[in-house]
């Protein structure tokens, strides 16, 4: 199960943070590591910083973008300590843990963790089903991406236990993976537009709070069949021009 939950970094630049955040997930037994668009690549100093945890900083994907990283994921969590205009699905780390696991028995799971000094930018999170904040001390909540790495690692594990003990029945539900919510949305949007519900100029202020709306409800892969087979029979009613 834990072999299905990824740690994905996105655009980091400080290598020793590769290897520190391997050192942390293997702690915690955690091997799947996905480097997007780092800023360098991994060097000697993150090998030195990952201290006995090199196979996983050797085995890690690097690839250019969070699609593809996420890619295959039925549940994205992103994290971030920054506010946001938009509010997104929250969770705390110790539920995002559990979310983790339980989802882990049926399909890939992403945590998603941002740059250094600007975490995740408002696009990124929205592909994310959640937004996860580490609940610190207010008055110093300044963790370091190793750090904010270990946190969720440990709760995953945890959590981990928790369903090795008990014999937790794994979950039956079926959701979509990210790009086929990203085929929907995009679905969405075309069909908004052809309709006149929303600009073709300005489409994101209401994509953004459709994109908020499903992925808080998390349809399930048949409903958003549904979704889908209800956009396509929209089209097909509107006069061909």
């Amino acid at each position: 199960m834990l072999d299905q939950i990824r740690i994905v970094l996105v655009n980091t630049s400080h290598t020793g943070n590769m290897g520190s955040a391997a050192r942390a997930m293997k702690t915690m037994g955690l091997t799947q590591l996905v480097l997007v668009d780092p800023q360098e690549m991994p060097d000697d100093n993150a090998v030195a910083l990952a201290a006995g945890a090199s196979d996983i900083l050797a085995n890690a994907r690097i690839v250019p973008t969070l699609e593809e990283a996420i890619a295959g994921c039925g549940l994205v969590i992103g994290t971030s300590a920054r506010s946001r205009t938009l509010s997104w699905p929250m969770l705390d780390s110790r539920e995002a843990g559990d979310k983790a696991v339980l989802e882990a028995a049926t399909h890939p799971v992403a945590l998603v963790f941002g740059r250094e000094r600007t975490g995740l930018t408002n696009d990124e999170l929205q592909k994310c089903h959640y937004h996860v904040a580490i609940p610190a001390n207010p008055q110093y909540s300044s963790l370091n991406l190793a750090m904010a790495v270990q946190t969720l690692c440990y709760e995953v594990r945890m959590h981990w236990l928790q369903t090795q003990d008990s014999a937790v029945a794994e979950s039956e539900l079926d959701y979509p993976t990210a790009e086929q919510l990203e085929g929907f949305y995009q679905h969405l949007q075309q069909t908004l537009q052809q309709t006149g519900f929303i600009s073709d100029d300005h489409p994101g202020h209401v994509m953004s709070k459709l994109r908020r709306l499903f992925n808080r409800a998390r349809p399930e892969t048949v409903e958003l069949n549904i979704l889908r087979g209800i956009l396509t029979s929209v089209n097909k009613s509107r006069p061909q021009g």
